[in-house]
């Protein structure tokens, strides 16, 4: 067999035996590793290009060293899950770099972390100022997690005592110009209801490029044609208008008649509209 022809049969075979391994070892391998999986990475990497070149050495050697780094790497996996001990020692724990808003120097130095380094892991945390974290730390995985100061923290509806529905995931329908009715399904629409929406935003489902269904129904599109721009759905826009006329209406109703009881009734309504207003304004304020 020629020479090109057994390498690229032996390359081919690397490349799959490769990807089935680094199937097995499961997404850990190929997230964000530990001081191990780096290792075990690069190992494995080597003895894949070994077996595609090496022409003078048994090709079925580099096989077995890849399968016993591989037996290995699931087996001090398996350790890790069971002992928490073997995590701490395989992995490492994570460092504590700022704690009640101070910056530990003795950590950074044990981190051979410089300030400018420091500063640079916060600024990718949108934190600009130190002086504005409570706590900070050195995941095993050499990434930064950072706590800022209550007083930092962007305002959300639990701040103010506003409940707000759930979210839900939102449902792709048009991908590349085709529309998916599986996860139509999911939201129980159909394309029926997809052809209204396109219709109300003047577009057919081959110009668009990706449409999604938010939790609230509403339906967002990108067009293949960047110059186009499509109006955003104003159905939420337009019920909150129509609460506030209804509001308005009931307080001009209590004001213009002459009933007691009727203008007492008239006023309740309309209060009692304009608390539903208030708890629903986020949802239907975009």
């Amino acid at each position: 067999m020629p020479d090109w022809l057994e390498i690229g049969l032996r390359t081919l075979f690397a490349v799959v035996t490769l990807f089935l391994m680094t199937k097995l070892l499961g997404k850990r391998q190929v997230s964000e590793l530990s001081f191990f999986e780096y290792i075990t990475g690069i190992t494995i990497g080597s003895l894949a290009a070994y077996i595609s070149l090496d022409m003078e050495a048994t090709w079925y050697l580099g096989l077995v060293s890849l399968s016993v780094w591989v037996l290995v790497s699931l087996g001090i996996e398996f350790l890790q899950l069971k002992s928490k001990t073997a995590r701490d020692w395989i992995d490492g724990k994570g460092t504590i770099l700022i704690k009640d808003g101070k910056v530990l120097e003795d950590n950074l130095k044990k981190e051979r972390l410089t300030s400018d380094e420091l500063l640079e892991k916060l600024r990718s945390k949108n934190v600009f100022q130190a002086a504005n974290v409570e706590f900070a730390v050195m995941e095993p995985s050499g990434d930064i997690n950072v706590l800022v100061k209550k007083e930092y923290l962007p305002l959300t509806p639990a701040h103010l005592g506003i409940k707000v529905g759930q979210m839900h995931e939102p449902q792709t329908v048009i991908m590349d110009g085709n529309q998916m009715d599986e996860p139509l399904a999911a939201i129980g629409l159909n394309r029926e209801w997809l052809h209204t929406e396109l219709d109300k935003l003047g577009v057919t489902v081959e110009n668009v490029y990706l449409g999604q269904v938010d939790s609230y129904g509403q339906l967002y599109v990108d067009l293949f044609d960047d110059k186009i721009k499509v109006p955003e759905p104003q159905q939420k826009a337009s019920l909150l208008a129509q609460l506030k006329k209804c509001e308005a209406d009931l307080e001009m109703f209590g004001l213009s008649t002459k009933n007691e009881k009727s203008k007492q009734l008239y006023e309740k309504c309309s209060k009692e509209l304009e608390n539903v207003i208030a708890n629903v304004k986020p949802l239907l304020a975009r």
